[in-house]
């Protein structure tokens, strides 16, 4: 089972990456949006 899960990950490794990227430029988004309009 943690032979699959490797593998899995190894196949998705560039996937997850590119999620973590999106996922950490919309809280970045959000948060200019926000001090931009003074709410911080």
């Amino acid at each position: 089972m943690l032979t699959e899960i490797a593998e899995i990950v190894n196949r998705s490794r560039a996937t997850l990456v590119e999620d973590a990227v999106g996922v950490l430029s919309l809280f970045v988004m959000l948060y200019a949006g926000l001090a931009i309009s003074g709410a911080f």
